[in-house]
């Protein structure tokens, strides 16, 4: 990354944690910059997760491992990672009208992973996220096997935990990060 994107990606990441106390009670910008410096691959994920409208903030750290977690915090789905089947078998699988891509690999070239049903249940603890969209959540791997993957929004006040076929993709579903560093 260049100087100047790191400092400009910095700048924002900080006026983001500045903004959201809520989201990281107790922890010092200070802390989490320190770690960030030290670690490129990590700027460079979250540049990938600002630049396709993901809004990444701190949501946690683990008490036993010192891990800061980022995750997206954009109220709707990223923008730039809709219209996205599960992964690349499900993608190489439809005959017809296929997507740009796959959420798995989309992530795991962004340097993240998706959220898991656990993650996303708390991320919702946060805010309302997912009102107008969807997201899809890392699957366990036997109901992969099955055909399916699961995906969240925030309908009606509560938090729903569907799933669909992986085959499938929406202009309004689209997949939320996260990276711990």
């Amino acid at each position: 990354m260049k100087k100047q994107d790191q400092e400009n990606l910095l700048k924002t990441l900080k006026t983001r944690f500045e903004q959201n106390p809520q989201r990281h009670p107790n922890f010092p910008w200070a802390d989490v910059q320190t770690r960030l410096e030290a670690n490129p691959n990590a700027l460079k994920s979250l540049q990938a997760m600002e630049t396709t409208g993901g809004e990444p903030d701190v949501i946690d750290q683990n008490k036993e491992t010192g891990l800061i977690t980022f995750c997206d915090c954009a109220n709707e789905s990223p923008t730039g990672r809709r219209s996205l089947c599960y992964d690349r078998a499900a993608l190489d699988a439809r005959k017809e009208n296929k997507p740009k891509g796959s959420a798995m690999e989309m992530a795991e070239e962004m340097g993240i992973a998706l959220l898991t049903e656990d993650q996303y249940r708390a991320l919702q603890q946060l805010g309302e996220f997912d009102a107008k969209t969807s997201s899809w959540l890392a699957t366990p791997p036997e109901l992969r096997a099955l055909g399916g993957a699961l995906f969240g929004d925030y309908r009606y006040e509560r938090v729903f935990v569907y799933h669909n076929g992986v085959q499938s993709y929406y202009a309004a579903r689209g997949f939320r990060g996260v990276l711990c560093i």
